[in-house]
């Protein structure tokens, strides 16, 4: 895992990735005490940054493999990244999703013409079982969502754009805080800007209850979460760090952040308030630290990637007006 395996998959996301532009508002720079930019990952393809990672290893397999199919497993946006990839390179996907994920993502992962398998994360069933099982029956190629390398390439090609976007805000050094599940975007970021941004530190943010990440950072080793549901942020809900993502973390990243889930849903009534995006509670964990734990971040300004906007409709509703 290298910077010229995410150039490279830079070269191949060209036109075919969104650029997602970074976005500011004075009042939550007034909440912040600093000057806070906004990388809204959730206006990228399937509304969430993880179809970078999806089209970077579909894209990156030889055709014959990619004709006999890619499985993945994810409770909704890996989902969806990885079915509209394969759709595009006219390549057959099977994804495994937990019968607790949101309604929304699993019907959108359908209709992006993937086969859906739901599996029992409630009650302690192994995702990682059943796709090893369907994929030796189907000789289909795995593509996980974010211990692989390619994948953490797409994702961190997030952070070469950052880099280069922040130059040309003129911030050269400060904090980039990413929503944090496995790794993938945060290692990937952290890769890109090491390269490209060395005044730029990324920082992985999770929500209160599933903060494997910012244990490990501390403990030196891999943490696991006692419990893998029954959070808001599902999106950004993983057993732990991977590993080869946590390798990464703990060399270039800095301290983790944990918000609460009041926060997060705080900072999506914000985020649509006042930079008008749609985020879900998992995507704005990055966004909830950078305005309401500005006493643990460094600089005079802050980068918050909002990485995904796939939120129930009525979860929506209802926080915009109780925050309003």
């Amino acid at each position: 895992m290298n910077i010229d395996m995410i150039r490279a998959a830079a070269q191949r996301l060209e036109g075919h990735a969104r650029r997602t532009p970074l976005l500011s508002s004075p009042f939550l720079d007034e909440i912040a005490g600093r000057r806070v930019l906004v990388k809204p990952e959730c206006l990228q393809h399937t509304g969430s940054f993880k179809f970078r990672g999806g089209w970077s290893a579909v894209s990156a397999l030889d055709p014959e493999t990619r004709k006999r199919g890619v499985i993945a497993f994810s409770s909704g946006n890996h989902a969806q990244g990885v079915a509209l990839a394969a759709a595009q390179h006219g390549a057959p996907a099977v994804i495994i999703m937990p019968n607790d994920a949101p309604q929304l993502k699993i019907d959108n992962t359908r209709a992006l013409g993937a086969e859906v398998v739901l599996y029992d994360r409630p009650g302690g069933e192994s995702r990682e079982a059943v796709g090893d099982r369907i994929s030796s029956e189907r000789g289909l190629t795995l593509i996980r969502p974010y211990d692989e390398p390619q994948v953490i390439a797409g994702q961190g090609t997030t952070g070469l754009e950052i880099a280069e976007q922040a130059r040309a805000e003129g911030v050269e050094t400060g904090d980039v805080l990413i929503c944090c599940g496995g790794g993938g975007l945060t290692s990937g970021i952290a890769m890109a800007l090491e390269a490209d941004a060395p005044g730029l530190r990324a920082r992985p943010v999770e929500p209160e209850g599933f903060d494997d990440v910012a244990r490990s950072l501390i403990s030196g080793g891999i943490e696991t979460n006692n419990r893998q549901s029954g959070s808001l942020c599902d999106a950004i809900i993983t057993p732990s760090p991977g590993e080869i993502t946590f390798p990464i973390m703990s060399r270039l990243c800095g301290p983790g952040l944990v918000v609460t889930e009041e926060e997060a849903l705080r900072a999506v009534a914000l985020a649509f308030k006042r930079l008008k995006i749609v985020v879900e509670p998992g995507g704005a964990v990055a966004l909830a630290a950078a305005l309401f734990h500005a006493d643990k971040i460094e600089g005079d300004a802050v980068i918050a990637v909002c990485t995904g906007g796939n939120v129930d409709a009525d979860l929506f509703a209802d926080t915009i007006t109780k925050y309003d």
